[in-house]
C-alpha cells in the first residue's frame, strides 16, 4: 500500500492511499476460501452457500432446483493400485469433465469431499437434470482412464444420485440433499456406473 501526501495551496493537506494491492489480496483470499485447491472447482463451503441461496430464490419464484451427487466408483482401490499422485490426476480430469458438462453460468460444480462431487442446476426440471447426469456419466466413461480393480468397468466410472424439487415454505434445503443422497446410495447398490433419480 502506498501513501502519498498531497498538499493543497489553501493549507489543506490530503493523504491518498492506494488500496489496490490490499483489495487484490482480499479478493484472492475470498477466492481461495471458496475453491478446492486440487481440482480448482468450487469447494464444499461454496456449495453450501450457493445451494442455500438458490433454495431461497426458487422458494420465492416457485421454480425447480435440481441436485446431482456423484463419486468415482471404487476410487479407494484406484489410489491403492496406481498411487496418490495418479489418483489426484484422475480427480482433476473427472472434475474438469463434470464442469464441462454443466454448461450454464448459473450451474455450480463443487468438490464435496474426497472423490465426491456435486452439481447444482437452478431452474432445471427432472428431464433436464437426467440429461446432464447422463452426459456426465458417459463423458467420464469416455475418458477411458484404466481401472483394473473396478467391479463396474475396466475404466473409471461414476455413480450418480439426482433429485429435483420446487422449494416450498414448509420444506428445508436439507430435504433436497437427503433426496439426492438416497438416490446416490441406490445407484451404488444397483451396481454403480449408473444414475438413480429420487422419486
Amino acid at each position: 500500500m502506498r501513501i502519498c501526501d498531497l498538499k493543497i495551496v489553501d493549507g489543506i493537506s490530503l493523504t491518498i492511499r492506494n488500496i489496490t494491492e490490499n483489495k487484490f489480496l482480499e479478493l484472492e483470499l475470498i477466492r481461495q476460501s471458496r475453491v478446492d485447491a486440487l481440482t480448482n472447482i468450487s469447494n464444499r463451503r461454496c456449495f453450501d452457500e450457493y445451494l442455500n441461496q438458490e433454495w431461497q430464490r426458487y422458494k420465492r419464484e416457485q421454480k425447480p432446483l435440481s441436485l446431482i451427487i456423484c463419486d468415482i466408483d471404487y476410487f479407494a482401490y484406484y489410489n491403492y493400485i496406481y498411487s496418490q499422485q495418479i489418483g489426484d490426476d484422475c480427480l482433476i480430469k473427472v472434475s474438469q469433465t463434470i464442469n464441462n458438462c454443466a454448461k450454464r453460468a448459473v450451474d455450480l460444480v463443487a468438490r464435496y469431499g474426497g472423490n465426491e462431487f456435486t452439481v447444482i442446476l437452478p431452474n432445471t426440471d427432472a428431464e433436464g437434470v437426467l440429461h446432464v447426469a447422463e452426459l456426465i456419466r458417459s463423458e467420464i466413461e469416455n475418458l477411458k482412464i484404466a481401472h483394473e480393480q473396478s467391479k463396474a468397468s475396466q475404466y473409471i466410472t461414476v455413480s450418480l444420485g439426482i433429485a429435483t424439487m420446487i422449494p416450498t415454505g414448509n420444506t428445508e434445503v436439507e430435504s433436497l440433499m437427503i433426496a439426492a443422497d438416497q438416490a446416490f446410495y441406490q445407484a451404488k447398490e444397483q451396481g454403480r456406473n449408473c444414475i438413480v433419480m429420487f422419486k
